[in-house]
């Protein structure tokens, strides 16, 4: 243990009970954290996405009920990632199971204990969340990656209960990721040789960062020649993408995210440890590595790993403009309440029900309850999903593109661009 660890009086007095047992048991895990990691101090957090509202069996709703009777409450802004099951429609949804019903609860005993409950995994997407700079606590991987690289936030991934400990006393170790020196790139990757027309395409971010992750593993990379114009949906494919594949927490973009305005920056002086460039070999590898099917027909089609965000809304509406899916196919599209109800505003949502589609909200396809009778061949543009869903949901997955879902979703089979894969495969 470090015995050095220097507490100040605010949190001296939690440990010591001052404040009631909950808060003195969320700080003695939040210094063992410290003395496990090995840092010489706490610093102020100002933000926390929950994770462990997220039913993984009775010791979290144990654990969250002990916090509330205890007295504790969230001081600080603490927004809930997606739950296992939806609240909304459930009693279409969602089985009558023991499962169901504790998730329920324990998404419950977190709105109780102060959450924000937004219930998604995607709270960027919000407005009114944590801008540069800020240190933060932060469960879910995607998240994790994308508030270190996009917005310049500062989170090392903490697990449950260590997320709610530290949002419950407004303090985390000040080690990792919440560091100059832990956020310096280490490894570049030179995307160069790779074609711009492909780097054009929004299926190219979620092989890139399916690459990194691969590659990476835990070091910090930088991407070079990253377009300083790509959009949040691209660097959320990088990010889940790369969390997915290797558990990569922070990543730069040079001349795109805003702690990389250039290489020299990025490395802080240093030359990379190590350059591995990105070719259309190591792309396609990557395309494989994710697809573990053959084409033909599709039963499911899956968008929204992570949420589906408006902008991906507004690309896809045309695409299934006077359109209906296959009756032998279902596409299920997962996103936020927030961002339902603002493209429900567009008219979007209706459009997209006409014809066919179904939209969740609060939890994911990839383990929701709601598509657990789902087998067989499914499409997804998600990098995320492609990895988790065959052993979540025991199916076999056909990686494409958000226009060749789309196609896919309609004619009920899998629909390949060619124009996207020439050169992968």
């Amino acid at each position: 243990m470090t015995e050095s660890l220097q507490l100040n009086d605010d949190c001296a007095a939690m440990l010591h009970g001052d404040r009631g047992p909950a808060l003195q048991f969320a700080m003695q895990l939040v210094k063992r954290a410290a003395d496990v990691m090995g840092a010489c101090e706490l610093v102020s957090v100002t933000f926390a996405h929950i994770d462990a509202c997220f039913y993984a069996g009775r010791a979290h709703v144990d654990f969250a009920r002990f916090m509330l009777e205890a007295g504790a409450r969230f001081e600080i802004p603490a927004w809930t990632n997606n739950g296992l099951v939806s609240l909304a429609d459930e009693n279409i949804r969602d089985p009558k199971t023991e499962m169901a019903r504790g998730a329920k609860e324990l998404m419950q005993l977190y709105a109780e204990l102060g959450c924000r409950t937004v219930w998604t995994c995607a709270p960027y997407q919000l407005p009114g969340g944590p801008g540069f700079g800020d240190h933060i606590v932060v469960g879910e991987s995607n998240a994790v990656s994308f508030y270190n690289a996009a917005v310049g936030a500062r989170t090392n991934k903490y697990g449950d209960y260590l997320d709610v400990a530290c949002g419950l006393t407004g303090y985390a170790p000040l080690c990792g990721l919440h560091t100059d020196e832990g956020r310096r790139a280490q490894v570049l990757f030179d995307t160069s040789a790779v074609p711009d027309s492909l780097k054009r395409q929004d299926i190219y971010f979620h092989l890139l960062g399916t690459v990194i992750g691969q590659h990476a593993g835990k070091q910090v990379p930088a991407i070079d020649e990253l377009d300083p114009d790509v959009g949040e949906d691209a660097l959320k494919a990088i990010s889940a993408a790369a969390a997915a594949a290797g558990g990569v927490e922070h990543w730069h973009g040079i001349g795109r995210t805003p702690e990389a305005p250039d290489r020299d920056t990025a490395f802080a002086g240093l030359h990379p440890a190590r350059t591995i460039a990105v070719t259309l070999d190591t792309l396609a590898a990557a395309r494989r590595n994710l697809t573990s099917a053959a084409d033909g027909p599709v039963e499911m089609v899956a968008l929204g790993t992570p949420h589906f965000s408006f902008t991906e809304f507004a690309e896809l509406v045309p695409m299934l403009h006077g359109r209906q899916i296959n009756p032998a196919t279902k596409l299920y599209i997962s996103t936020s309440r927030h961002v339902r109800d603002l493209a429900a505003q567009k008219g979007w949502i209706d459009a997209l029900e006409q014809a066919g589609a179904e939209i969740i909200v609060d939890t994911c396809t990839y383990f929701s309850p709601a598509v657990r009778g789902c087998a067989g061949r499914v499409m997804t543009n998600a990098a995320k999903w492609a990895w988790y869903a065959p052993g979540m949901l025991g199916v076999e997955v056909c990686f494409g593109s958000l226009k060749e879902c789309a196609e896919t979703a309609v004619k009920g089979e899998a629909w390949r661009d060619r124009t996207v894969w020439r050169g992968l495969a």
